[in-house]
């Protein structure tokens, strides 16, 4: 058994598990976190992303040990109360979504684009960057025009609208 210790979505958290355990498990088994989707277990599909130390990560490419002493942010973590996160108002106001499977490892591989891209994004990048996140209902289109739609509005310090 290996000992973790991490802060999820603000709040201290600790527990025993298995030396295997991979994050996305922890998250899901352990802390009922269970907006972070398990799609595919082989790291293909990026239902999983959540953000460690502030970086996009896929949940199911690391141990719950590795994760020890990192700040993780799933999800759930993401809104502030009852107000959307602008990714995710925008990803509603746009129709980001069908069945909703990869929408949160699709807000939270977009937030961190957001993030390292703070100029702002083109369709070019955003299609090249979510490579790693799969959609089996969209196509894509309304995803792209709902993260492009959240870049601009975080670049303006407001809410995401419909573009």
């Amino acid at each position: 058994m290996a000992s973790v210790s991490m802060t999820v979505n603000g709040r201290a958290v600790s527990g025993e598990v298995e030396g295997r355990t991979l994050l996305v498990h922890y998250l899901r088994e352990h802390l009922g976190l269970t907006g972070t989707h398990v799609g595919c277990d082989t790291s293909q599909c990026g239902a999983c992303v959540v953000h460690v130390d502030g970086k996009a990560v896929k949940s199911c490419t690391m141990l719950a040990a590795q994760a020890s002493g990192s700040t993780i942010v799933t999800i759930e973590g993401l809104a502030d109360g009852a107000d959307l996160h602008p990714v995710q108002a925008a990803f509603k106001e746009n129709h980001g979504l069908q069945c909703g499977f990869c929408t949160p490892g699709m807000i939270m591989a977009a937030t961190d684009m957001i993030r390292r891209h703070p100029e702002g994004l083109d369709e070019k990048t955003v299609r090249a960057e979510l490579e790693g996140n799969i959609c089996r209902c969209t196509g894509y289109h309304n995803i792209v025009k709902a993260i492009l739609a959240a870049s601009e509005a975080m670049a303006k310090g407001g809410k995401a609208k419909a573009a």
